[in-house]
């Protein structure tokens, strides 16, 4: 037992600095935040807590709202989860829930936002333009590509395909960290850097010293991150902090005390552009469990692409997007830098965005394209398995086809609600022959498809709502490159760490967990 004499003393200087951490706790940016968001709720709820008096009349009035909120939901275009999970807030709380209902769909939070970006991608069209020679070969040569080339060129904001760029894929975030800062030592012109997750720490520390020297040397250096990293990893004035140093740097959607659908789009993008002639993106962020320089959930297994080539056009002008969007204007020639010769490229890359403003759901028709038109197998890696559906009724429909449909997810989760709610969908997805596996030594975090060795697709989009519905996103669709054969590989040397799920394992998990499970399945279009 450890003497009482041996315990630190508490000193004035201890109660003064406890107070102290209390008063910041207090008066904090996100406290004061809270408050002016429970006030506005306060002010929305009053009017019904005051009507209470007429109770009759508003107990009519519930009943209308009641149905025709339901009505609406039963003839919108929304999935039917969604509808579902609607339903089930707006019949107990019309009052409430109708009001919610219409202010997000009329758009009042991103209706600004909408419209400016909307301005942007018919600015910047112009620049992506698509090579017909390139189409008329794929119609001879692959109808699924074919198909999705010509679907991306449909659509509102159009992607082209590009046979001149080359692509190489890394396994771990420790790979393609190396590379990394060796291109952006490369740099003579601009860097530009656009990612969900920055924290302070080696990874960070690194990049940072290397910009700060690019910026010295006169190479133009612009940093975006979501916003929401000013209540967990960074300060609320880091931006600031950035541009102390030379760097042009922004907050995407940076958070204030006011209700507002607006906060629900966040950047989930990963982008690296260095002077248009090399593009990384992927799965990784910039912080430390992404090289495994600290631990969380044991071992991060994680991915990332460099792009090189005519290719590392879209990521130029997906990056510009986001930068205009948030109210600078800026030439898109200026940066279109004319790419350096390749040595002869194999296969096709064509990089694309996907928006919650336009509501093509892009990156969910890439992955259900890539299922419908399997012929051998369709490997998946993905932290979460939160599906619509859509995606469900495809990963089933391959599988039953006879394709070899094989999942690999986080052994150690780093959100339990997230992991007990896949689980619902296990047992339907297993008994239409979907093999799912855990990765033991960690967590998964590659958001990564590959279908029969020809095509695959590296980005940043999971299988959850939140990124299929709800972020903006990239990624970069892969046809015949010379690097998916790595990516086969990869999969199938993570396969040798996994265990497979059965559905006798599924039924001995802990009651609780499973009760868990099926009760966020009810708001799952949230997750």
């Amino acid at each position: 037992m450890v003497a009482i004499s041996s315990l630190p003393k508490v000193t004035l200087l201890d109660d003064e600095r406890r107070k102290k951490s209390f008063l910041r706790a207090v008066f904090s940016r996100f406290t004061i935040m809270l408050l002016f968001f429970l006030l506005q709720v306060a002010i929305l709820l009053a009017p019904f807590l005051w009507l209470q008096a007429y109770r009759v009349h508003l107990q009519v009035l519930e009943l209308v709202l009641a149905m025709a909120g339901a009505f609406y939901l039963i003839n919108s275009s929304m999935d039917a989860t969604s509808r579902i999970t609607w339903l089930l807030f707006i019949m107990p709380f019309p009052f409430f829930g109708v009001p919610l209902l219409l202010y997000t769909k009329v758009d009042l939070g991103y209706r600004g936002m909408k419209r400016m970006l909307a301005r942007r991608v018919a600015m910047s069209q112009p620049y992506l333009k698509q090579d017909s020679a390139i189409v008329e070969k794929l119609s001879q040569t692959s109808g699924e590509t074919y198909g999705l080339v010509r679907y991306f060129n449909r659509i509102r904001s159009s992607f082209p395909i590009y046979e001149s760029s080359q692509a190489k894929y890394y396994p771990t975030g420790e790979a393609v960290f190396e590379d990394l800062k060796a291109e952006l030592r490369k740099a003579k012109h601009f860097i530009f850097m656009e990612f969900f997750i920055i924290a302070e720490g080696r990874m960070w520390g690194e990049i940072l010293a290397i910009l700060q020297e690019k910026v010295k040397e006169g190479v133009e250096v612009r940093v975006m991150y979501d916003g929401m990293l000013e209540f967990t990893t960074l300060s609320f004035d880091y931006d600031e902090r950035l541009q102390d140093l030379g760097i042009k740097a922004k907050s995407f959607a940076r958070l204030s005390p006011f209700v507002s659908t607006y906060y629900n789009y966040r950047d989930h993008r990963k982008i690296v552009v260095i002077d248009n002639q090399v593009a990384f993106t992927g799965g990784f962020n910039l912080a430390d469990e992404y090289i495994n320089a600290i631990e969380r959930f044991g071992y991060w297994k994680d991915t990332g692409l460099r792009v090189t080539g005519e290719a590392v056009k879209t990521f130029t002008i997906l990056f510009l997007r986001m930068w205009e969007n948030q109210n600078d204007s800026m030439e898109y020639a200026d940066y279109l830098l004319p790419q350096k010769p390749l040595p002869a490229s194999s296969g096709y890359v064509l990089p694309y965005g996907d928006s919650p403003l336009d509501h093509d759901k892009v990156g969910e028709n890439v992955y259900i394209s890539m299922l419908d038109h399997a012929r051998d197998y369709v490997h998946i890696m993905t932290p979460y398995l939160i599906l619509d559906e859509e995606l469900a009724h495809a990963l089933c429909f391959a599988a039953e086809r006879g394709v070899d449909v094989s999942i690999i997810m986080p052994g150690i989760p780093d959100k339990k609600s997230a992991y007990y709610l896949a689980k619902t969908y296990f047992p339907a997805l297993m008994q239409a022959g979907v093999k799912i596996f855990y990765f033991t030594p960690g967590f998964v975090h590659a958001k990564v498809f590959v279908a029969d060795g020809l095509r695959a697709v590296v980005g940043t989009i999971n299988l959850d709502y939140r990124s299929l519905y709800h972020h903006f996103e990239c990624a970069t669709y892969l046809y015949q490159t010379d690097c998916i054969a790595d990516i086969v590989a990869d999969f199938e040397e993570t396969l040798t760490y996994c265990e497979r799920v059965t559905l006798d394992s599924l039924k001995r998990g802990k009651l609780r967990h499973r009760l868990a499970g099926h009760l966020l399945r009810a708001i799952a279009p949230m997750m």
